[in-house]
């Protein structure tokens, strides 16, 4: 189980796994042993992360503030460069297993992933990184802006692309991953019935 994914996935030596770390028992096939050998770790760069243990419940939350429907059917192990959450999802199966799904902060969109926890990370990231990962932009980004997140740490966007911000690097940022997803989480909730193209005029955002 995940020989594919570290053949293709290089850890960074800045963020090593967390393997003294607690890892709660999940009851979710293959999770426990992805979080138990990489809990903590970087990958690629800053491309990937896993969800440390400890840490778990703390990006269950911050997904489900923006996301509050899916609150009590995800379990969040990993997340990417852009700070968009990958989480088992109670409520599907992907080969007999929990599915995928990924949360995208900075566009208010949640997509199945056609994949479970370990053919997440041996198929989906190892045969389509860039469309998984968007590694791709993320090597364009490194080499134009030169800013790797660290472990708590995301490139977001400064005007979400659900509130008509650009796809462009000039709308991106180094951010906290805490604020950012705090500040996405309250505007995706705000936001999330609007017809395109209404009329904002104010928003409330609390600390």
């Amino acid at each position: 189980m995940f020989e594919a994914f570290q053949q293709h996935f290089t850890p960074d030596p800045s963020a090593s796994p967390d393997t003294g770390g607690v890892v709660p028992e999940l009851g979710i096939p293959g999770l426990r042993e992805l979080i138990a050998r990489f809990g903590g770790a970087s990958f690629n760069g800053g491309l990937y992360r896993i969800v440390r243990g400890a840490d778990i419940s703390r990006w269950n939350e911050r997904v489900s503030l923006g996301f509050p429907e899916y609150a009590e059917r995800i379990t969040c192990f990993g997340y990417d460069w852009l700070g968009r959450a990958f989480a088992a999802d109670a409520d599907r199966r992907e080969q007999g297993q929990l599915g995928v799904l990924l949360f995208e902060p900075g566009t208010g969109e949640v997509l199945a992933v056609p994949a479970n926890v370990e053919t997440f990370h041996d198929v989906e990231l190892v045969r389509n990184s860039d469309r998984a990962l968007a590694s791709s932009a993320y090597t364009e980004w490194v080499a134009r802006e030169g800013a790797v997140p660290a472990y708590a740490e995301c490139i977001g966007y400064k005007i979400p692309l659900f509130l008509n911000g650009k796809d462009t690097f000039e709308n991106m940022e180094l951010s906290d991953l805490d604020v950012y997803w705090h500040l996405m989480g309250q505007l995706i909730v705000q936001t999330r019935d609007l017809r395109p193209g209404t009329r904002i005029d104010r928003i409330t955002i609390d600390d």
